[in-house]
């Protein structure tokens, strides 16, 4: 069984996929404590509850006020949560259209997926939220603008509490190719295989779709690739019961004996001993319309 895949499937007010509403409202899967994935954006806002938020690979203790970016594609659920309190927001890649700082920004989370924000910024994000909630609730002229705006101040208003540099920063257009090349490439299902395939995707030469990423990370887009495989092979062995076989096939491998000498050179374990270590140490390394009263499939 592969891992769970969830889609926002409310009805609609907007014209675009969009849903914001608090965990009682969404209901179970707002915090569902299995590994699973989106074909969408979740941006959460704890303001009370414990337990812990698994994302990918890595737990993060909740010490509200807490934020947490997750991006498509990417594994998370929730560990041992209780009295969770807070509010979720949901948007498919069309509500980003024109909006290309938000979506760098969600992007930059996306790497720093949870953070703890302080009393006055998690004061601040609240009243944000609540705000496009009742936006939401009752649109009006421009109610994507104004959602969009709210999401941009609540990302940016996190990002310096966190310390993240401002998107638009140095770097240029090569240090925004390289960005949009690692996006892809950790953006597990794309069937995209070589540096020359990333980069006919991304509308760029090879090599110079090298230069930029070397310049931007100090490392080839091959290593990066192998980097992204051996990390979907992660989240499929630590959050699915499929075989290593299985596994080696859905990441992209013809022979499993292959699939585990690259896995052992990436990771320095065998996929069996990784699977054992993730199910033996609690979950320690596990992968971890109308108004959106209607929540099938919007489960996060």
């Amino acid at each position: 069984m592969s891992l769970p895949l969830h889609r926002l499937t409310a009805t609609q007010t907007l014209t675009v996929p969009f849903a914001v509403d608090t965990f009682e409202a969404l209901g179970p899967l707002s915090h569902a404590p299995f590994p699973h994935r989106h074909t969408f954006y979740e941006v959460v806002l704890v303001r009370a509850g414990t337990g812990t938020h698994v994302v990918d690979l890595a737990g993060y203790p909740l010490r509200p006020p807490h934020l947490a970016v997750v991006l498509p594609g990417r594994t998370h659920h929730w560990r041992d949560a209780s009295a969770l309190e807070g509010w979720l927001i949901l948007l498919g890649e069309e509500f980003l259209a024109g909006s290309p700082r938000v979506r760098e920004l969600l992007h930059r989370f996306g790497h720093r997926p949870c953070v703890s924000l302080g009393p006055d910024a998690g004061e601040h994000a609240g009243t944000i939220v609540a705000r496009m909630r009742r936006e939401y609730a009752c649109p009006a002229a421009d109610t994507l603008g104004v959602l969009r705006a709210y999401l941009h101040i609540l990302l940016a208003t996190a990002a310096r509490q966190a310390g993240a540099p401002a998107p638009g920063g140095v770097g240029g257009q090569r240090a925004q190719l390289a960005r949009r090349f690692c996006d892809l490439a950790a953006r597990p299902g794309g069937g995209l295989r070589t540096v020359g395939e990333y980069a006919a995707a991304l509308g760029v030469s090879a090599g110079h779709l090298g230069d930029a990423v070397r310049a931007a990370t100090g490392r080839t887009p091959g290593d990066l690739i192998r980097q992204a495989c051996a990390v979907e092979a992660m989240r499929l062995l630590a959050g699915t019961r499929l075989t290593v076989a299985q596994v080696a096939h859905e990441v992209g491998f013809v022979d499993p004996a292959y699939f585990c000498r690259f896995f052992r050179r990436q990771t320095g374990s065998t996929p069996g001993a990784f699977r054992r270590a993730s199910c033996g140490d609690a979950e320690s390394t596990t992968i971890t319309g109308s108004r959106p009263s209607n929540h099938d499939d919007v489960g996060t």
